[in-house]
C-alpha cells in the first residue's frame, strides 16, 4: 500500500470517528476526544495534534460548523456540530470501512495452508 493510500486510509478513519461522534449533537474538541476513547473502551486515543486539524479540515470542507459556547467545567470551548454533507460524509465513510473490514475478514478467514 502506498504511504498516499495509507495517510488518505488513517486519515479517513479519523474523520469517520469524529463525525461519529458529532451525530448526537455539538460537542467540543475534548468532548469529541474523550466520547471516541470512552466509546472504544480506551482502545483509541486521539491526541490534540490529530484531533483539531482534522476538526479545521472538516470545517473547511464544510462537513462540520463551529461556534463559540461554555463547556460544562465552565470555559469558553468551541463546539463542532455535523452538517448534512457531514451526515452525507459519515455515511460514505461507513460504507468505505465495512467493505475494508469484509475484505480483511475474507483475508482472515483464508486457510492458512494455502498461503
Amino acid at each position: 500500500m502506498s504511504e498516499k493510500r495509507k495517510a488518505d486510509l488513517l486519515q479517513g478513519t479519523l474523520d469517520m470517528l469524529i463525525l461519529k461522534s458529532l451525530i448526537e449533537g455539538p460537542r467540543h474538541g475534548y468532548g469529541v476526544a474523550k466520547w471516541i476513547q470512552v466509546t472504544t473502551q480506551d482502545a483509541l486515543k486521539i491526541e490534540e495534534g490529530s484531533l483539531y486539524p482534522a476538526l479545521h479540515r472538516m470545517q473547511k470542507r464544510g462537513w462540520v460548523i463551529s461556534e463559540w459556547g461554555v463547556s460544562e467545567s465552565n470555559r469558553r470551548a468551541k463546539f463542532y456540530q455535523l452538517t448534512s454533507e457531514g451526515r452525507s460524509q459519515l455515511t460514505t465513510e461507513v460504507k468505505a470501512w465495512a467493505h475494508l473490514v469484509d475484505a480483511i475478514s475474507l483475508v482472515l478467514k483464508s486457510n492458512l495452508a494455502e498461503a
